[in-house]
This record gives structure tokens, sequence and C-alpha cells, in this order.
């Protein structure tokens, strides 16, 4: 055999074997990976949230990864964009569920999206889905329903709570005579219709009731109509790109320059869209927090890790702790097994567990409790929350004010305040 040839077929061998076991690494790896599906409004309406969110989840999965993952594999994100859209989403999350086979999606932000996906996809499927926005009380009544296969999970308090919570806010500060402008979806419906319920029986006056629909370039008709009976104050149930609009067709037909703002509502850039001057007697709520460790570590270190989002963001705090449970529910399940996570979901966040907060060095000892078989209580940044059997979790309402075009939290009305008052007022 010529020596010549002989060499140049062990290089080539080699090179073969080399590349095939540079090859094989990747594959082995992907193959332990664990794809978690993440449909959020990265664009649209609520792009602001969404943003945010998916940041949220990145920070989340990130600390989950370092701290060991699921016997050293990793969670990877597969994120699409919903452009707030719920038709847009449904594609999305179908995708997600029939090619990927995802166990788990994150997501939507806004109800008229996560309401579609749960409907379209994930309850269909078997998929376990976690919101860590959409606030709408259809949810629920899906759940008792029995339409959503026990697999949807929230990590923010219904508008039948929060509706109740604003009312008594709106009365508090003043406002006995108020005006509604509401974004015309499943949430704003929602939102509006609780908060009318609770806010008349507590002896306010709605002058007028006005609905729009999204993306307009102007909305100086609804702002007309809406000052119509001369309210004292705007109840504006929005998202903050149109919110803005609408506001600034507000102030400038000579709009009284008092508000009632819901949830999402306290963004930056919101504010500053509207002109922090007009803004000074501008009140809202949201679904509230009780700080605990994961509260400090997530805000010392989610701007940061964002780029300069701020952790006040809507939705960024919440979507932490949706992407923190998912995590934790599958190391328990020990694998990418859709019904195991279903049922490792409320157990990871049981009262009775160690609990176990936000960042790496926590999830490192809550790995460490799981595979020992021991119980665990993930306490959020938003606090500790456990989930009833529609997947939802009860909790404080914060009461916000902006001043000099920042929000502020003035105060914290608790979940049992607010049912007591909603069950006064069925009476």
């Amino acid at each position: 055999m010529n020596k010549g040839n002989h060499l140049k077929r062990l290089v080539l061998a080699s090179t073969m074997l080399a590349g095939f076991a540079i090859g094989a690494a990747p594959a082995s790896a992907q193959e332990c990976d664990i794809t978690v599906g993440v449909v959020m409004e990265l664009t649209g309406p609520a792009g602001e949230y969404g943003k945010a969110g998916a940041k949220s989840v990145e920070m989340a999965f990130r600390d989950f990864n370092e701290a060991g993952g699921v016997d050293g594999c990793k969670l990877v994100m597969d994120t699409r964009d919903s452009q707030s859209q719920g038709n847009v989403a449904v594609d999305q999350a179908t995708q997600l569920v029939n090619i990927k086979k995802v166990p788990v999606i994150i997501g939507g932000i806004i109800s008229s999206v996560s309401i579609p996906i749960l409907t379209s996809v994930t309850a269909p499927a078997g998929v376990v889905q976690v919101s860590p926005a959409s606030s709408s009380p259809t949810l629920t009544a899906l759940g008792r329903e029995g339409k959503t296969n026990g697999v949807f999970f929230r990590t923010i308090t219904s508008d039948a709570l929060q509706g109740t919570a604003a009312a008594k806010y709106a009365l508090d500060q003043g406002m006995k005579k108020i005006a509604i402008i509401h974004v015309n979806n499943d949430f704003g419906n929602n939102l509006k219709q609780e908060f009318t319920a609770a806010y008349t029986k507590l002896g306010g006056t709605i002058t007028s009731t006005t609905p729009y629909n999204e993306k307009q370039a102007s909305y100086s008709s609804e702002a007309s109509v809406a000052m119509e009976g001369e309210p004292d104050a705007l109840y504006l149930i929005s998202t903050p790109v149109d919110g803005a609009t609408i506001a600034r067709a507000w102030i400038s037909g000579g709009g009284v320059q008092k508000f009632l703002f819901n949830d999402g509502m306290n963004s930056k850039d919101f504010i500053a869209s509207v002109g922090a001057q007009y803004l000074n007697e501008a009140y809202g709520t949201s679904s509230g927090t009780t700080p605990t460790t994961s509260t400090e570590y997530f805000n010392a270190n989610y701007a940061e890790f964002s780029g300069g989002i701020e952790p006040s963001a809507p939705a960024a705090d919440r979507s932490y702790d949706a992407g923190a449970i998912a995590a934790l529910a599958i190391a328990k399940a020990g694998k990418a097994d859709k019904d195991a996570i279903k049922t490792a979901i409320s157990e990871v966040t049981a009262p009775g567990g160690t609990p176990i907060y936000a960042g790496k060095a926590e999830f490192e000892k809550a790995l460490g409790l799981l595979k020992d078989g021991k119980p665990i209580k993930y306490e959020g940044v938003i606090g500790p929350v456990s989930f009833d059997q529609y997947g939802d979790i009860t909790g404080p309402f914060r009461l916000w004010k902006i001043t000099d075009g920042e929000v502020t939290t003035v105060g914290q009305m608790e979940s049992e305040t607010v049912s007591e008052i909603k069950a006064t007022l069925s009476k």
C-alpha cells in the first residue's frame, strides 16, 4: 500500500471520527434540554407587558439552569410573539404543542390572548399553561365549567376582585361621579362589569360607559362621549399605548384631570407619553405583592439583566414567578411529562414545604430538597402564593398614585377586605 495514500486515509478517518464526536455532543445536549413554550405580546398594544414578561421568564430560567437544571438538563425557551392578537397566539401555541411537543406554555399576558390559547390549544392537549397577568374572570368560569382540563394557572388575581378593590379606592379618593372608557375585549368588559356592580352599590354614580376598539389613530369621539354628564373622574381600562392616546384626547378635550387606572397602566412609557404634569391626580390598583426575599432579589437584579427594563414594569415581577414555578414543577416531575408537571405546580407552592425564594442559590437548595423527596414552597417576587382548584391565586391589592411622573404605592387592600365587601354587595 502506498504510504501516502495510507496516511491520507488515516487522516480522513480521524477527521470523520472527530467530526462525528463533535456533532454528537450538541445533539446529546439538545436531546437532554427541555423546551418550554413562551407566548408573549412582544408587539401590539400590550407589547410593553410582553417584552418585560419574556425577559423575566428568561431570568428565572437562567437562575434555574445555573442552579443545576433538571438533573443537569437545561430549560430552553421557545419564545413566540402573539402580536397581542388571539388568532396569532393560537397559531404559535399550536406549533409549540404539535411540533415542538412542549409540556408547558407560559403566556399570554393579556386575557384576550390567554383565553383562546387555553380553549383551542392547551386544554384540549392537556398541556400546562401558566399566565403571568391574565386577570379575566372568564378564566375562572372556564375552570368551574370543566373546560380547562385543570391545566391553567395564573400568577395574578382575578378582576372579579380587582373591580371591587378599584371601586372602593375610587370612592375613597373622592370620585363620586365617574366616566368609564374601556377596551372592548374580554378583559375590559369583565373589569368594567365588576367595577360597575361594586361602585354603584357602594354609592357611586357612573355617568357614561364607552367601549373602544384597539389600535385606532384617534379616540377623540370616545373621549367626547365620555365627557357627557360632567364626571369628576375618568376610569380608563386600557393598555399603555392606546391608553396614552385616549388620555391625551380626554385632556385636550377639556376632561377633568382626575383618573383611575387598571393594573398595567403604571407604566413609565404611558406617563411620558401623556405628560406627567397631567397625571398628578391619577390613581390605580394592581394585583398586589407581599414583599419577600424574592422581591428584594428581583428588584436588585432585573434591570441589569433585562437591559434597562425597570422591575416595576407591568407584568415583570409575576412573570419571573410564572417561570420559576414552571421550572420547579418540571424539576419535581423530573421529566417533560405534562401530567406530572400539572400535578407538581400545585405541590411546589403548597403550604408546609420549605420556603424557597428567587435566585440561583435558592433554586440549588430547592433542587436538593426535591432530590431528597422533601416538599418545598416557592415564595415569589409577588409574595407567597398558592393555587386553588381553578388555578387562581388570592392576594392583596396594591393601591398606587402617580406623583411627579413616578408611581408610588400609597397603601394596600387585603384580599380578605375585598372578599368581605364583595360578599356584602351580593346580599
